[in-house]
């Protein structure tokens, strides 16, 4: 066999293995007509074209935004992205900064979901702001020092460079790229430290954009304290996320698990599963949920110095107060009481749902100081059109369909066999 056919040939296998799972192009492609991979398809055909119409004709014919309301869908989009991204500085600060190394097995996932989060708040923008093409500017043209968004801007250009190099030891060990991998381990702890920095920054300067419209934002959601809340709600939408992620990865991948038999290359079983037969999953599970409850305790506590602060007891009385303590005590308080009944009767399966529930909680958060309690007197509200609605599902779908891409094929779920407590 001739050096050009080994080549050939090595690399017609690399590809199998790498990026079809040791399956043939036809069985690949047949494995992959689901009903998910379907309706998976459907919506980003629809986001597709939104696409198109927004980046051809602009925002007017393909958002319902105006100049009462310049912030839409796709800003709530990007602020549940960020809060959710909150995964990676959570639980990497908990195993490399606070010793826990018992949540080692979840650091991957963690950062994973992380760099997702963040990849899409900088992609969410392109479709967001009118002229795209100026999305630079704020870092390398004209900075504005002084301004909340030039902090925001840098520090989340700054945390997606650090979630990238704590995610690359995954494709380096994939692609079989030792030196590296090496290099990469070295800096973990210097990573860690600043993207702890940087996400308590950015994650509170976020908040802080509200505080430029107290006439705006009602006065049950604007405090002082913005900052502080957004701060604190993204550590319990970190939380949160890691849990539910965590469960979903444990179902999935547990049931796809003769795709590792397929791939010589990742022969290990998925790390989650592994976990459940070491009967550890559960007791991760609760530990992270303590924490949970612990944090969402603290945050309802500074929710109410806000409306005390501001002295509006009188506003709970109002149509849009009934719905901040909806929003309080239903989405915050309950779930921590959940939380707490779960960690005491040891029941992981019930610390599993609120995580669930929790998640729906912030996400109502955003929504009510993004757009429900923004302009919240004006004569005409905004509701978004269905293009906003299809871009929003595409870049959920993309999300979901990268971490099950790289989770079937990188180190990310399970230990990768050559390197031992890599994770």
């Amino acid at each position: 066999m001739t050096e050009n056919r080994r080549t050939e040939y090595s690399l017609r296998q690399w590809i199998t293995d790498k990026i079809f799972l040791g399956m043939t192009i036809g069985e690949y492609i047949k494995r992959s007509i689901t009903p998910f991979n379907i309706v998976a398809g459907l919506i980003l055909i629809a986001g597709l074209y939104a696409s198109i119409i927004r980046f051809i004709k602009g925002l007017g014919p393909s958002t319902n935004l105006s100049d009462t309301y310049p912030w839409g869908l796709w800003i709530v989009d990007l602020l549940n992205y960020v809060a959710f991204g909150a995964t990676g500085y959570t639980i990497v600060t908990a195993v490399h900064l606070l010793g826990l190394k018992e949540y080692r097995p979840i650091v991957r996932p963690a950062i994973l979901i992380g760099f997702l989060g963040y990849l899409f708040v900088g992609i969410s923008l392109l479709y967001d702001i009118g002229r795209p093409l100026r999305l630079p500017y704020p870092l390398f043209v004209s900075q504005g020092t002084t301004s909340v968004m030039f902090e925001v801007a840098l520090c989340v250009f700054l945390y997606l460079t650090v979630l990238f190099l704590e995610f690359l030891p995954a494709p380096a060990e994939w692609l079989g790229l030792k030196k590296l991998r090496g290099w990469l381990a070295k800096i973990t702890l210097a990573l860690s430290v600043f993207g702890l920095t940087l996400s308590t920054l950015h994650q509170s300067s976020l908040g802080a954009y509200f505080l430029i419209a107290p006439g705006k934002l009602h006065p049950l959601w604007y405090s002082p304290y913005i900052p502080v809340f957004f701060f604190v709600s993204s550590v319990i939408a970190g939380l949160a996320m890691i849990i539910f992620v965590s469960m979903l990865s444990h179902r999935v991948f547990s049931s796809q698990g003769e795709h590792y038999d397929m791939a010589p290359t990742t022969p290990q079983p998925p790390l989650l599963r592994g976990i459940k037969r070491d009967n550890n999953f559960d007791k991760l599970t609760i530990g992270l949920g303590k924490a949970a409850s612990i944090t969402l305790l603290s945050y309802f506590c500074i929710k109410w110095l806000g409306v005390a602060h501001g002295n509006h007891w009188g506003l709970l009385k109002t149509p849009l107060g009934y719905w901040f303590l909806v929003e309080v005590l239903v989405f915050v308080l309950l779930p921590c009481f959940l939380y707490a009944w779960g960690v005491r009767q040891e029941n992981a399966t019930i610390v599993r749902f609120t995580s669930m529930f929790t998640i729906i909680g912030i996400m109502v958060n955003r929504i009510n100081v993004t757009l429900v309690a923004f302009n919240w007197n004006a004569e005409v509200r905004y509701f978004p059109s269905w293009m906003e609605f299809a871009v929003s599902f595409t870049f959920i779908t993309l999300i979901i369909l990268i971490f099950r891409w790289i989770a079937n094929r990188m180190a990310i779920l399970y230990e990768h066999p050559e390197y031992k407590d890599a994770h």
